[in-house]
């Protein structure tokens, strides 16, 4: 059984590009080995991640991730079981908010800027959909 699983996290600090590519990484060995596939979204001090794969690896995973240290009020915003993965592509996909376009995320919000605690699952939901639309989603899984 298939599952996808939608989250927000803020960072304990200001995250650098170090602490990123170390969650990435680690998301890109362990991932494919599991059948997990997904995104990690960041802008600022929040993180907006969607995790697929079967129902046990997937909340295994969130588990896991909601006792990091890196992380705090992680919050699921969205849950469900899925008849095919949306985010197969990717092992762990990647998009810095920072370098969207600002009315892409004004589209979805109030303000310019990633905010997921202010916005419900299927509005984060969509604004990932575009993202897929407009290929501002890295590190595609070769």
């Amino acid at each position: 059984m298939l599952v996808r699983l939608l989250y927000a996290s803020r960072t304990n600090g200001k995250p650098t590009s170090k602490v990123i590519e170390a969650i990435l990484e680690s998301s890109r060995r362990h991932n494919p080995a599991n059948g997990v596939t997904g995104v990690l979204c960041h802008g600022g001090e929040v993180f907006l991640q969607v995790i697929e794969g079967g129902r046990e690896v997937v909340n295994d995973l969130y588990n896991r991730i909601a006792s990091d240290a890196r992380h705090s009020a992680v919050t699921i915003l969205h849950y469900e079981e899925v008849p095919e993965r949306r985010f197969a592509g990717w092992t762990m996909g990647q998009v810095n908010l920072a370098k969207v376009n600002a009315s892409l995320l004004l589209k979805y919000s109030e303000r310019a800027a990633l905010d997921p605690y202010a916005v419900s699952g299927r509005v984060s939901m969509a604004l990932l959909e575009e993202l897929i639309a407009t290929a501002s989603i890295l590190g595609r899984a070769g």
